[in-house]
């Protein structure tokens, strides 16, 4: 079910990444995409966020390596689903089961410097069954996208060096389902 769910939050093209509340009040205001990635926050102003994302019929993908005032251990993932967080993004891989557990979706985040990371990758996300998988950087070689669409099955998002349209539409091509892009201007 989750699988289907991250295709309803990020089904492209460009999913906002909010770097701070003024990008928040942005995306919710305009911005189409139905999700909106929080890259700010902390144990006290999450609440807020996950009330204004509601009442604009907004969810919130939360990059909980980013959150600050929460352990980021199984306690910390526990209190975000409580919250009402619909999804984590996370480049921990200990995360990962903890918040399938708690039926949040969950975005790994993978870094793919070199061959030998995306076979590492591949294996990890064989391993951990996240719900999606976030590439960056996004420029990734469209063969990175195949293997891992190939290998995993999971919905790719791409992100990170996206500063023009035409980095969007080289990732859609390249078999991204969505962008993950903090320049208000691609949103």
């Amino acid at each position: 079910m989750n699988r289907e769910l991250i295709r309803t939050i990020c089904p492209g093209p460009v999913v906002p990444a909010a770097k701070n509340y003024e990008d928040f009040q942005r995306a919710l205001t305009h911005s189409p995409a139905p999700g909106v990635i929080i890259l700010f926050a902390d144990i006290n102003s999450l609440p807020g966020l996950l009330a204004e994302a509601k009442q604009h019929g907004k969810k919130l993908l939360v990059h909980f390596d980013l959150m600050e005032g929460i352990g980021r251990d199984k306690a910390g993932v526990k209190c975000l689903a409580r919250m009402g967080v619909t999804a984590l993004i996370t480049t921990k891989s200990q995360l990962v089961k903890a918040a399938r557990d708690e039926g949040l979706i969950v975005v790994q985040r993978l870094f793919l410097v070199d061959t030998e990371a995306l076979h590492n990758a591949i294996k990890m996300v064989k391993n951990l069954k996240p719900d999606a998988v976030e590439v960056l950087p996004a420029s990734v070689p469209e063969w990175v996208f195949a293997r891992l669409a190939r290998d995993t099955g999971l919905p790719i998002l791409a992100g990170g060096l996206v500063n023009a349209a035409e980095d969007v539409a080289k990732a859609l091509a390249n078999g991204a389902v969505a962008v993950s892009a903090s320049r208000r201007e691609l949103w």
